[in-house]
């Protein structure tokens, strides 16, 4: 390694690939994550592994080529998850990082015999790591575990499994449900409700009792959108209408959800309003994408759009790009009965809620390429300076 050490290189490596010397800056880059392995240092070796391979994979378009580094980078990973479940405190955050690498990787080398392999085992880990967390009554690390599990049994298509899981779920969103009620937090009520929606669908379908769970979501979120009110939130207030709208819609509750899609409307226009006029422009511009998503579900769409592309023009974030896709797909969905459509919703929220910004994003775009969707799809790109 001569004097310079992985971090050193790391570094010039960065430069050299950014400022077009892609040939020396990939050799840099390979003798850093070498010089991390043989320092111990595995998790920033497999981050290196992973980065050289997807520079590659992109400035290529040859997976081939890619294939060696993004592969080392998988196994790497697969090491660290094993030393991450021998310990006696699992740090669920890094181990989910670990795992989502591992499958990334998999998939993007098109394997579906070790995407299906790894996802199985991981399904195992999670389901015994919530089963623990239960036991020791850690609620929400429990239902972060068991999620994940759901997720990837749901991935190899073991139905007897996610739907087991699911039932797990629902009895613990119900639970959480009911602490939060009684402790009178009808926000945190509704959002346990929402949840326990989702999972009784993956058990019934998009039937009366779905339907039911998600009218109670519904009326939790107007409920906390009255509290807010009387204390003076109104950006609380809105936000929790928001919620209640499509929490409507999706309970096929349409009128309920155009009324409560109109006055929250008009409630943010003023609300931005105020936040303009005391220069904080950062805070209307949230309130902008929120005022786009009351208006998506009213099915004013190109009033929503220019909502939209002013909220960008002030502070354009990834979670705000996928936010507006979800409403877009949460009203087809609603109005279609399309279960296909909640299944994308879901998994697309799945990873905006562990801010994985960028593969949430890459899935409410997939999921808007079908009929009927594709040309709002070409207004939102407009809306973003793309069209």
């Amino acid at each position: 390694m001569g004097l310079e050490g992985p971090e050193d290189l790391e570094q010039l490596a960065i430069k050299k690939i950014n400022s077009g010397e892609l040939k020396e800056g990939l050799k840099l880059m390979l003798r850093a994550a070498k010089g991390y392995e043989e320092e111990g240092k595995a998790e920033d070796a497999a981050r290196l592994f992973k980065y050289l391979g997807y520079v590659l994979l992109e400035r290529t378009g040859s997976i081939e080529k890619a294939r060696p580094s993004l592969l080392k980078s998988a196994y790497l990973y697969l090491d660290l998850i094993d030393r991450e479940i021998s310990k006696p405190d699992v740090d669920i955050d890094t181990l989910d990082e670990y795992c989502f690498s591992v499958l990334e990787i998999f998939a993007t080398l098109n394997d579906q015999k070790n995407l299906e392999k790894y996802a199985e085992e991981f399904a195992g880990i999670y389901e015994e790591l919530g089963n623990s967390y239960q036991e020791n009554d850690d609620l929400e690390i429990a239902i972060r575990a068991y999620e994940t599990a759901y997720r990837y049994y749901k991935l190899m298509g073991n139905e007897e499994a996610y739907k087991r899981i699911a039932e797990t779920l629902i009895t613990l969103y119900g639970q959480v449900a009911e602490s939060r009620l009684e402790s009178g937090d009808t926000k945190g009520a509704a959002k346990a409700f929402y949840h326990l929606a989702g999972f009784t669908r993956a058990i019934f379908g998009y039937d009366i009792h779905f339907i039911e769970m998600m009218d109670t979501a519904a009326k939790n979120f107007e409920k906390a959108s009255k509290t807010a009110y009387s204390n003076g939130d109104l950006d609380g207030t809105t936000s929790c209408l928001v919620k209640a709208q499509y929490a409507y819609l999706l309970a096929r509750n349409f009128n309920r959800a155009k009324l409560i899609g109109l006055n929250t409307a008009r409630m943010l226009y003023q609300v931005i309003s105020s936040h303009r006029s005391r220069g904080d422009y950062e805070k209307a511009a949230e309130k902008l994408v929120e005022l786009s998503e009351a208006l998506i579900g009213i099915g004013k769409l190109e009033e929503a759009m220019g909502a939209y592309k002013s909220a960008l023009e002030t502070r354009s974030t990834m979670p705000a790009r996928v936010r507006v896709r979800i409403a877009v797909l949460k009203k087809f969905a609603a109005e279609n009965s399309r279960e296909d459509v909640l299944d994308d919703i879901e998994n697309i929220e799945y990873y905006l809620g562990r801010n994985k910004h960028t593969k949430a994003l890459e899935l409410a775009e997939k999921a808007m390429r079908r009929d009927g969707l594709v040309e709002v799809l070409e207004k939102i790109h407009a809306a973003e300076g793309y069209g």
